[in-house]
Parts: structure tokens; sequence; C-alpha cells
């Protein structure tokens, strides 16, 4: 019983007042921007750009 009035996020439901579409939108945004700024900066370090041999034009054609 005592469950249901537990906030998942802290702070009281009532009280607080939850973020706004376009902000957790931008938050996600950043988060996934940082996201694949690590992964290029992790695939260029192992020289995975220079393994692509089918990118110079083998599909195009």
């Amino acid at each position: 019983m005592s469950e249901e009035t537990v906030p998942h996020q802290g702070g009281t439901p009532a009280a607080a007042q939850p973020k706004g579409l376009l902000q957790q939108m931008e938050e996600l945004m950043a988060a996934l921007n940082a996201d694949l700024s690590a992964l290029d900066s992790d695939f260029q370090s192992t020289g995975g750009a220079q393994r692509g041999p089918g990118e110079e034009g083998g599909m195009a054609g």
C-alpha cells in the first residue's frame, strides 16, 4: 500500500513540475551527440574508416 505513494523521481509529483517535452528532447539529443562523438572517436582510432573497400564505389554503379 505504501509503495504507491513513493515517487519514482524523488519529490512529490504534485509539488514538483515535470520537465517539459522540449527540455527532455534537448537533454536526450545532447546525450546522443556525446555518445556518437565517443563512438566516432573509437571507430577512427581503430582504423575502421580505412577498412571499408566498398566505400569507394563498390555499390555505386
